[in-house]
């Protein structure tokens, strides 16, 4: 996918050469009522430019990562299976890629990989965490298990935050499923037990450069086992993780940095994560929470 396209985009053959995720719900343009105001995991890049300047805590304001909301009605089912557009399918070629490799991840730890769901969707949705406006960008949720995707987001990746490629909107997926991983480990419920306490910004940005060194374990093996990636495509996902670290979004929205209010973690910090799953390949390599690892700035 060097300069945008690569493997996963041949002439004339468009996604046809590799197996698309049959656990698709497409949601997109089926009205959404409103509820209580929550999501999952991830995202966050408007609704942090927004925090940063009113100097809120982004948890604070959306209150899921520490007690997430279950919400019995989610909202109407989408179509089910893989989606048949472009930017559809390419999203359930790249999820059926995370399935194959964390399957085999797991199966090499005794365990068995159970598969996320990926919603997409138009604008807002409603998931088991509440409703969600697609400005808080993609996300997890994880008392449903699922993914949730406004493709518009991939425009706004390459158009606002100067991330274009195939494999940086892959790198978006592979993160949000990295947030499934966590939650299948047990990771996400012994950070947000631990959030109450006056590390909850120092959690949130471990658990976030956990999910982003996972996605590197999934592009490592992608690469490798399945052939997907060439040399440039790995400068796409870098340069992906590099556009939405925590520093940069504070210092274009309010021109100064904060540490303090960081929730994923600065650019370095994201692609040193990212750049060690993609190197090593190994989910054991992504402990971010080993105080040996010092939460770089």
């Amino acid at each position: 996918m060097a300069g945008g396209r690569g493997r996963w985009y041949r002439e004339n053959v468009r996604w046809g050469d590799y197996r698309a995720s049959d656990q698709v719900e497409d949601r997109r343009g089926l009205p959404v009522g409103r509820g209580g105001v929550a999501i999952g995991g991830g995202g966050l890049l408007l609704l942090l430019a927004f925090a940063v300047l009113t100097g809120q805590n982004p948890l604070d304001l959306i209150g899921v990562l520490s007690e997430p909301q279950v919400s019995v009605d989610q909202g109407p089912i989408g179509r089910a299976g893989a989606p048949t557009d472009e930017q559809g399918r390419f999203a359930a070629v790249v999820l059926a890629s995370t399935e194959d490799v964390w399957r085999a991840q797991f199966r090499r730890r005794g365990r068995e990989y159970q598969l996320p769901a990926l919603v997409l969707f138009s604008d807002a949705v409603r998931s088991a965490c509440g409703f969600s406006s697609a400005a808080v960008g993609p996300f997890y949720c994880p008392p449903d298990r699922k993914l949730y995707l406004d493709l518009s987001f991939f425009r706004e990746l390459a158009d606002r935050f100067g991330a274009p490629g195939d494999f940086a909107r892959a790198y978006v997926i592979a993160h949000e499923v990295g947030h499934h991983v966590q939650n299948l480990l047990g990771v996400m419920d012994r950070v947000h037990a631990a959030q109450r306490g006056p590390d909850a910004n120092e959690l949130s940005v471990r658990l976030e450069l956990q999910a982003d060194c996972f996605a590197g374990v999934w592009g490592h093996d992608a690469g490798r086992d399945e052939n997907l990636l060439e040399p440039g495509d790995v400068a796409e996902g870098l340069a992906a993780a590099a556009a939405i670290g925590d520093d940069r979004l504070q210092r274009e929205s309010q021109g100064y940095v904060v540490p303090e209010k960081w929730t994923h973690g600065s650019s370095a910090m994201r692609v040193r994560w990212l750049r060690r799953g993609l190197e090593t390949g190994d989910p054991s390599a992504c402990d971010t929470f080993a105080r040996a690892e010092p939460a770089e700035r």
